[in-house]
């Protein structure tokens, strides 16, 4: 398939009101997104007793995610443990994804994630000038939740991703492209392709996809595959370390996820036929 050329946009553009719905649906529906996720991920944290440093989250104190896998097991002493707290964060990011996704498809598209929102640039559905109102505003609302949750726990640092121990940079960046590659495959399937089996559980099955990755990213980098979603945290908290691993990786396997769906997948408006058409 031929591919397409990607839309700059106009300074017209920022006149239309769809154009200034569109950004401002992006930053609350962001702010909405974080201040959900990453409170959950704060209450899962303050579930376990003492609290525990695990490769998905920094805690309320920063203690070194070393000390986490050097003592061999998920937490220290007795009560929660590391899997159901990885659990716990898994199903509130999974949930708040696919119901905040799918309550802004038609106010801007319900990205909230500015890997999703390159992407969509890349495959030349959003004017490359949208895209950075839209990710300047996914940043704003990450951060000003981030800000919210911070003063609200009393000064309580929020969770930031972390690189797990053993886990080199270029190791989180190749994971994370894996991770942000997978989402982007799954919303052209589910919600760009015109030829999706069910349209309308698109966003759904990207929460799902997003809680799945979590798990599964859990012991590798926390599986972000939102820049946003790490940039409010860190801001917030003042921990920057490896943050580029979380901007480089989504940025990338976004984008490389459009390209290889857009080559290879994408076709007319006809489904795969399982048995030979000509005789």
């Amino acid at each position: 398939m031929a591919r397409k050329v990607m839309a700059l946009g106009h300074r017209g553009e920022a006149s239309e009101p769809d154009f200034l719905r569109g950004v401002l649906g992006e930053l609350v529906l962001t702010f909405l997104f974080v201040f959900i996720g990453v409170g959950a991920a704060i209450t899962a944290a303050g579930c376990s007793a003492p609290p525990i440093a695990n490769p998905l989250l920094l805690p309320y104190e920063f203690i070194p995610v070393a000390a986490y896998h050097d003592a061999g097991k998920t937490t220290t002493g007795g009560g929660g443990g590391g899997d159901a707290e990885l659990t716990a964060v898994a199903l509130g990011q999974a949930l708040v994804v696919a119901v905040i996704a799918t309550a802004g498809f038609h106010i801007s598209g319900g990205h909230v994630n500015p890997a999703v929102t390159l992407s969509l640039a890349v495959g030349d559905h959003i004017t490359l000038f949208r895209s950075s109102m839209y990710v300047l505003a996914q940043l704003l609302g990450s951060s000003a939740a981030c800000a919210l949750l911070r003063w609200l726990t009393g000064g309580l640092a929020p969770p930031v991703h972390m690189l797990a121990h053993g886990v080199g940079p270029v190791q989180g960046v190749v994971a994370e492209i894996i991770f942000t590659f997978s989402l982007l495959f799954v919303i052209y399937a589910a919600v760009i392709d015109p030829r999706k089996l069910a349209p309308g559980i698109g966003p759904l099955l990207s929460g799902l996809l997003v809680g799945a990755n979590t798990i599964a990213g859990g012991t590798l980098t926390g599986a972000s595959m939102n820049p946003a979603r790490t940039f409010g945290p860190a801001l917030a908290a003042g921990v920057w370390t490896h943050h580029w691993v979380y901007w480089v990786g989504p940025l990338t396997g976004g984008p490389l996820a459009v390209l290889v769906y857009e080559c290879l997948f994408m076709a007319d408006n006809t489904r795969h036929q399982l048995l030979p058409q000509n005789e």
